[in-house]
C-alpha cells in the first residue's frame, strides 16, 4: 500500500485558519519572530475555536486511515501480556504490583503468610480509569501503606496512609506531594516526606515549585507537620529521602530542578538530628547515598568517575569516602543493593544490563549474575532484616524485546537464576530478529543503535520507524513494547539510537549532548537515519520517525534541520519554541539541560535549533501529527499548536499527500494513563506512519 485510496481518506485538505502576528523581538540583538503567539493562550476564544477545528480535521483523517481495526485488536493483544513488579519486603511480607490481561492499570497486591489479596485497585477507586497510582510505600512493620493517587494525569499527587490488615484509611488525603518519597520510621507512626509549602505563601508563577522536607505523624493535620529540610535553599530543589533500617540514620538528598548535580546531607536521628552535607551542589557530581545493613555509608559517586564508581565511609565521618570499587571503562554504574553480605552492582554496556557481585569489604569482584538473556534490569529488591526467609535471594525486574516485564530470582547460595513470575498474560509473539548496530556520527563518534526486523519479511528496503530521545542522562535499553512488535510484525523495521545527551555511555555520554552540544543530539540522529539508509533498511520515502517529550523536541528538530530525509513523522508531546519554553509548567527547570533564553550566549545556542524559529516557507516538510494532552504538568501544549500553525502555514507539499495534522487528549497528562488509552493513542500515531511510509498494516 503506497497510496490511501481515494474512498479512505478525503479528497482535499483545508487548515484552520491562524492569523499570523506581525510580533518581531529584539532579543539580545536577535530579531526574533512569533506569529502564533496567541495560541499560547488556551483559555483564548481564538484558541479554542481554532483547536476545535483542528480536532475535527485531525479525525477526519486519523479515522479513515487503512488498517485501524486490524491494528487496534493485534495491540490490544499483545498488550494482555500485562505486567509484574519486582517485590518489595516487609517484615516477612511481600508487596508488588501486577496488572491481568484485561486490567488497565496495574494492582498493588500484599502476600502475608503465602496468602496473596488485593490492598489497591485503583480501577476500583475510580472506574473512569482516569486515576492512576503514582508511588507507594510499606511502613517497616508493613501494617501500615503510604500511597499516592492523581487524577486525570496532572500528577499532583494526593497521599493517604491505610492499615494493610484493615484496609481502614488512617490518613490523609494529604495534598501537594507529586513525586513525594516517603521514609518510614521504625513503629509506622511517623515518616518523613516530601511536600510543597502553602500556595498562598509563594510566588504565583512559583507554585509548582518550593518543596520542603517534613515529618509526619500519622493521623494527624499536614498542618502541624515538622519542616526538616529546605528552607533557605533554590525553590527549584527536589528532595529524596531515605532510612536506615534501625531508624538512626536520615539521608536527605536534593537536586535543582532535572540539573544532574546532587546534594547530600545525613542526620543522626539518635543524636544531634542535625541535617550535615556529605555533598554539595557546587561539587557538581551525582552521588546516591544509603546506609547498608553492615551500618556503613555507601555513595555511588560520579566524583572523578563519568560511568560512576562505589565509595564507602562511615556515617559519623561521611565526608572521609574510601573507594570501593572504581570505575570501568566500558560499563556504567547504575545501581548498588546489599545482598546478605555481598554487593550487587547493576550496570549497564552500550545499554545492556548486567549483574555482578562484590565483596563489600575489599570490593573485589566476586562473580557475574547469570541473566536470561540481552535486555534490561528493572529494580532490585531483597529481603528486609525483619524476613527471616530467602535472605539469599535477589529479585529483579526483566523484559526484553520479546518479554514482557517479568520477575527473575536469583539464590545466592546456589548460585542460578530463575524465573519467578512471569507475566500474567500468554500471547503469541511474532519471530523477530534483534540486533545492536554501530555507527559514525558526523563528528566521528561512534553511536549504537538498536534494530528489531521481522524474520517473516526477509526482504529490503521496508517502511522503518526510526525513534530516540537523547536528553536529560535518560537512556533506554532492550525492553518489551506492542507498538514495536505490532510494527515489526506488518512488515516494518524498528529503530531506536542511543544518542548522545543520555546515560547509555555515562555523564559523559549526557553533557556531550546538552547545553551548546545539543545539535550532537540531531547529528547523531540524522546520522542513525544514514545509517538504516545507507545499510540498504530503509529510504527516505520509507523512514518515519518518533519521539515524545525532549524526544519531541529531537523530532521537531530533524523535520526542520533535515525535511527530505524523513517521510513522516510523530512529534508528541514536545518541546517546541526554545526561546520561551521557560515560562510554561515546568520549563524553568530545564535551563540547565538546555541553556536559558535569558542570556544572551545561550539564547543563540537555542535559536539554531529551536524547531519553531526554524520553520521556512516553501520547504516540503514531511506529514508531520502532532500528539499532545491537555492535562500535561510538565511540556505545555502550546509547543505543538504554534508549530503546527506554522507547518500548516509554511509547508509546500501537497497536504493530501504529507499533511500536517494535531491530535489532541484530554484529562490525560505527560506520563501515566490507562491500557485503553494507550492502545488508541498508539492506533493513530502508528496508522498514519503507515500510511505515510507504505506499510500495509
Amino acid at each position: 500500500m503506497t497510496e490511501a485510496s481515494p474512498a479512505a481518506l478525503p479528497a482535499t485538505i483545508t487548515y484552520p485558519a491562524a492569523a499570523r502576528l506581525d510580533l518581531v523581538e529584539d532579543l539580545h540583538g536577535h530579531a526574533v519572530a512569533d506569529p502564533y503567539r496567541w495560541l499560547e493562550d488556551a483559555t483564548d476564544p481564538r484558541t479554542a475555536d481554532w483547536s476545535a477545528e483542528q480536532d475535527g480535521l485531525a479525525r477526519s483523517w486519523l479515522d479513515a486511515m487503512p488498517g485501524r481495526a486490524a491494528l487496534g485488536a493485534r495491540l490490544a493483544e499483545l498488550m494482555r501480556t500485562g505486567s509484574v513488579g519486582t517485590p518489595v519486603w516487609r517484615a516477612g511480607r511481600s508487596f508488588y504490583t501486577r496488572r491481568g490481561p484485561d486490567q488497565d492499570h496495574p494492582v498493588l497486591y500484599v502476600r502475608v503468610d503465602g496468602v496473596e489479596r488485593v490492598l489497591l485497585d485503583v480501577s476500583t477507586v475510580d472506574p473512569t480509569g482516569r486515576t492512576t497510582l503514582d508511588r507507594w510505600s510499606p511502613s517497616l512493620e508493613g501494617t501500615r501503606l503510604a500511597y499516592q493517587l492523581s487524577v486525570g494525569g496532572d500528577e499532583h499527587s494526593l497521599l493517604h496512609v491505610v492499615d494493610v490488615d484493615s484496609g481502614e484509611l488512617l490518613d490523609g488525603p494529604v495534598d501537594r506531594c507529586r513525586y513525594s518519597p516517603v521514609a518510614w520510621l521504625p513503629g509506622g507512626e511517623e515518616f518523613f516526606y516530601v511536600r510543597r509549602v502553602d500556595p498562598a505563601l509563594v510566588p504565583e508563577d512559583e507554585r509548582q515549585f518550593h518543596r520542603r522536607v517534613w515529618r509526619h505523624r500519622v493521623g494527624t493535620p499536614a498542618s502541624g507537620d515538622v519542616n526538616v529540610h529546605g528552607d533557605g535553599l533554590d525553590h527549584t530543589y527536589y528532595y529524596g529521602v531515605s532510612l536506615s533500617e534501625d531508624g538512626r540514620w536520615l539521608l536527605v538528598n536534593g537536586v535543582p530542578g532535572t540539573v544532574r548535580r546532587d546534594s547530600v546531607w545525613i542526620a543522626d536521628l539518635h543524636g544531634s538530628g542535625e541535617l550535615k552535607p556529605v555533598v554539595a551542589d557546587d561539587d557538581g557530581v551525582q552521588c546516591a547515598a544509603w546506609i547498608a545493613p553492615d551500618g556503613r555509608l555507601y555513595l555511588r559517586t560520579s566524583l572523578d568517575a563519568p560511568r560512576f564508581r562505589l565509595c564507602v565511609a562511615d556515617p559519623e565521618t561521611p565526608t572521609e569516602w574510601t573507594e570501593l570499587v572504581p570505575e570501568q571503562p566500558d560499563s556504567v554504574l547504575d545501581a548498588v543493593t546489599w545482598l546478605d553480605g555481598t554487593l550487587v552492582l547493576l550496570r549497564t554496556r552500550h545499554a545492556v544490563s548486567e549483574l555482578h557481585l562484590h565483596s563489600p569489604g575489599t570490593g573485589a569482584h566476586l562473580r557475574e549474575v547469570p541473566l536470561p538473556g540481552t535486555g534490561s534490569v528493572h529494580g532490585l529488591s531483597t529481603v528486609d532484616a525483619r524476613t527471616v526467609a530467602d535472605r539469599d535471594v535477589l529479585w529483579f525486574g526483566w523484559s526484553d524485546f520479546t518479554t514482557p516485564m517479568s520477575v527473575h530470582r536469583y539464590s545466592l547460595t546456589e548460585g542460578r537464576t530463575e524465573l519467578a513470575e512471569a507475566a500474567p498474560g500468554t500471547v503469541v509473539l511474532p519471530e523477530v530478529s534483534t540486533q545492536q548496530l554501530s555507527y559514525t556520527s558526523s563528528d566521528g563518534t561512534v553511536v549504537r543503535m538498536f534494530v528489531v526486523s521481522g524474520a517473516q519479511h526477509p526482504d529490503l528496503p521496508r517502511p522503518t520507524l526510526l525513534t530516540g530521545y537523547g536528553g536529560f542522562a535518560v537512556g533506554r535499553g532492550p525492553g518489551y513494547s506492542a507498538t514495536t512488535l505490532a510494527w515489526v510484525e506488518a512488515g516494518g523495521v524498528w529503530a531506536h539510537a542511543s544518542l548522545r545527551g543520555g546515560d547509555e555511555e555515562g555523564e559523559e555520554w549526557h553533557q556531550a549532548g546538552r547545553r551548546e552540544r545539543k545539535q550532537n543530539v540531531f547529528d547523531d540522529f540524522h546520522s542513525a537515519a544514514g545509517k538504516l539508509i545507507g545499510d540498504g533498511w530503509t529510504t527516505p520515502q520509507q523512514l518515519s520517525i518518533m519521539g515524545g517529550s525532549n524526544g519531541g523536541l529531537l523530532v521537531g528538530a530533524a523535520v526542520t534541520q533535515r525535511p527530505e530525509l524523513y517521510a513522516a513523522a510523530v512529534c508528541s508531546a514536545p518541546l517546541l519554541d526554545m526561546v520561551r519554553y521557560e515560562k510554561f509548567l515546568l520549563g524553568r527547570l530545564w535551563a540547565e539541560e538546555y541553556g536559558s533564553a535569558s542570556v544572551p550566549s545561550e539564547l543563540e545556542w537555542l535559536l539554531a535549533y529551536s524547531p519553531y524559529h526554524r520553520v521556512r516557507p516553501g520547504v516540503e516538510y514531511p506529514s508531520v501529527l502532532f500528539t499532545v494532552f491537555e492535562s500535561d504538568s510538565r511540556v505545555d501544549p502550546n509547543h505543538a499548536r504554534k508549530m503546527c500553525a506554522a507547518l500548516q502555514h509554511a509547508t509546500s507539499s501537497d497536504p493530501t499527500k504529507h499533511p500536517v495534522l494535531l491530535r489532541r487528549e484530554t484529562e490525560v497528562g505527560h506520563a501515566g494513563r490507562s491500557v485503553s488509552r494507550s492502545v488508541g493513542l498508539a492506533v493513530d500515531q502508528l496508522t498514519f506512519l503507515a500510511w505515510a511510509t507504505g506499510l500495509d498494516l
